[in-house]
């Protein structure tokens, strides 16, 4: 336990020469994907296996996506990170996966072929939004929520232009959106019109409709 609160204590520690590992981070993610132009990022759950629903889904609609001239960039994991560079592959589009250093879960899936790896979180997040067109996001745990909800937070602010956040799955998200607009909007927290920044949608031939709607390729 002393050795765990150790390392992530440590943080903290040197942080002047730290800026130097975060710059170098940001110096390769910029000089990589460059020209990756249009991409999409998808985002779900680790853990989901292939075989199950949520996974071929995705390698579906990272295929479609490619098929229409998409590149797809993922997390770089297992789970829907492998699906989405797995149908990326299939599609015959770039396959990015940008990978975080995790002491579990975390490894590089085998379907990226353009690999990046970070140590830190904040800089992995720039490069999903700088390069993506749209976001789409399958179900999953606390990372995805993170990822989808920075990408909504930053359009609601105008700190990035509008883009479609496609959330995959309406059994999975709806529940979800339903506390927002019963609690954020009935209490005025947010806007009526930041309902319509995200897009539930079940059919994978409907992602790509509405992100070809927005974006040229």
């Amino acid at each position: 336990m002393l050795e765990k609160q150790y390392l992530i204590d440590s943080i903290t520690v040197m942080d002047t020469w730290r800026m130097f590992k975060i710059l170098a981070e940001f110096v390769d993610g910029f000089e990589t994907l460059s020209d990756i132009y249009p991409c999409v990022s998808i985002f779900g759950s680790a853990r989901s296996q292939p075989g199950e629903d949520t996974y071929e889904k995705t390698v579906v609609i990272a295929r479609k996506l490619a098929e229409n001239g998409f590149n797809i960039i993922t997390g770089g994991g297992p789970g829907i990170m492998e699906a989405g560079n797995k149908g990326a592959r299939e599609g015959g589009g770039k396959s990015v996966g940008l990978n975080i250093h995790l002491p579990f879960e975390q490894e590089a899936n085998a379907y990226a072929d353009i690999k990046l790896s970070f140590k830190y979180f904040f800089v992995r997040k720039v490069m999903f939004v700088k390069y993506a067109q749209a976001y789409v996001g399958m179900p999953g745990g606390f990372g995805t929520l993170d990822e989808i909800f920075e990408a909504i937070t930053l359009i609601q602010t105008k700190r990035i232009k509008p883009f479609p956040v496609i959330l995959f799955g309406s059994d999975y998200w709806k529940p979800l959106w339903e506390w927002v607009e019963k609690t954020l909007l009935n209490q005025k927290f947010i806007s009526p019109e930041d309902m319509d920044l995200v897009t539930i949608l079940d059919n994978p031939d409907d992602v790509v409709k509405t992100i070809k709607r927005t974006v040229i390729v």
